[in-house]
């Protein structure tokens, strides 16, 4: 046998000193992580269902921690109670991104998925490895349906384009992957590898948990809290003379202040100076244009790009100046409007104007 020396030495009295410090269990961290965004989204004026949101996330971290990471048994039945308080929040945030209204009575409502859950943990334990997974797959494809039919996120910078929806989309299927997650688990007790349990709950939870909470976090998600409630208008069954109005309204506002040039424009926001509800307007454009409100923004700023690059101004300068905040999506919507890329119009741009100098030399004084 080598005999061990030097470095070896340390790296042995290392190791056994790492064995003895306290390690921080993995949903610790995942609720400290999920309790910082829950603070700077309170403090940067996120809305209030968003911080609620996050707030449970945090929670249910903190429970799996204690239960899974420090052994307090005494909490573990209440883990599937607390858990079923996340898919609610999530989709009460949701629809409060979508259509920036939701009263008393439809929360209270979304009040009876944890509740039922209680009811089933007290008087019929057995059914809560259905009742917890059917509720995450509940509302996770709930979300996804609800975005088949949505063209516009009145909450979400028009910048963003489909991210937000992406976004809520992903959010959907971690839903569903959570509830799949569950359904292993039960499979593990079942099976008799109670000592997988611990692991996979720990894992399964705060990945989804922490997935959730940095998505839902992201500023495209969801605006801020300084928009105000407005409710749903009914909405004619069909294109009407109403919505060639509207968007007349609004060509001739945005022609007198340009505020599609601001990169922090909200459908909210539009439809407010507009003095109409937000589905109104969303609706109106979408039937009057073809395009959704996102796309009919994006056109005008185009526009408005194309001719500072005529002028001479630089790609980017002119992205800028329009309104677009990433090159990504100024290059695709710019192609989508124009059929070429930024950079060509720039040189047809500067052609153009040297075959006017040169017509100019020719004729002379």
């Amino acid at each position: 046998m080598r005999p061990v020396f030097g470095i070896q030495v340390v790296t042995i009295r290392f190791l056994d000193h790492c064995r003895n410090m306290p390690m921080l269990p993995i949903p610790a961290f995942v609720a400290l992580v999920l309790g910082y965004l829950a603070l700077r989204t309170f403090l940067s004026g996120g809305r209030p269902f968003l911080v609620a949101f996050l707030t449970a996330c945090t929670l249910q971290s903190g429970l799996v921690t204690l239960v899974v990471g420090y052994s307090v048994e005494g909490l573990r039945p209440v883990l599937p109670v607390s858990a079923t308080i996340v898919p609610p929040l999530a989709w009460v945030t949701f629809r409060d991104a979508l259509v920036s209204r939701i009263s008393l009575r439809v929360m209270s409502a979304h009040g009876t998925a944890p509740a039922f859950a209680l009811f089933c943990r007290v008087f019929a334990p057995e059914t809560t490895d259905f009742v917890v997974p059917l509720v995450f797959a509940g509302y996770g494809g709930a979300i996804l349906i609800q975005l088949r039919g949505a063209s516009d996120m009145p909450l979400a910078r028009l910048d963003a384009g489909r991210v937000p929806t992406a976004i809520w989309q992903v959010l959907g299927w971690a839903l569903i992957a959570s509830a799949a997650s569950d359904v292993l688990i039960a499979l593990a007790f079942v099976t008799g590898n109670d000592d997988w349990v611990g692991w996979m709950i720990a894992v399964s939870s705060s990945l989804v948990l922490l997935f959730v909470g940095l998505l839902s976090g992201s500023p495209s998600a969801s605006g801020s809290a300084d928009n105000e409630v407005q409710t749903e208008s009914s909405l004619p069954p069909q294109t009407s003379q109403k919505d060639v109005e509207i968007v007349a309204t609004l060509e001739a506002f945005l022609t007198r202040e340009p505020m599609h040039l601001d990169p922090n424009l909200t459908l909210a926001r539009l439809a407010r100076r507009l003095h109409l509800p937000e589905k109104r307007v969303s609706i109106a454009v979408n039937r009057a244009t073809g395009a959704n409100v996102s796309r009919y923004v994006n056109s005008w700023r185009i526009r408005h790009a194309c001719k500072l690059i005529e002028n001479g101004t630089s790609v980017t300068n002119a992205m800028l100046e329009s309104g677009f905040n990433t090159k990504s999506n100024f290059n695709r919507e710019f192609l989508r409007e124009t059929g070429v890329a930024p950079s060509k119009w720039q040189s047809k741009a500067k052609g153009a104007s040297s075959v006017i100098s040169i017509t100019q030399v020719d004729r002379g004084p």
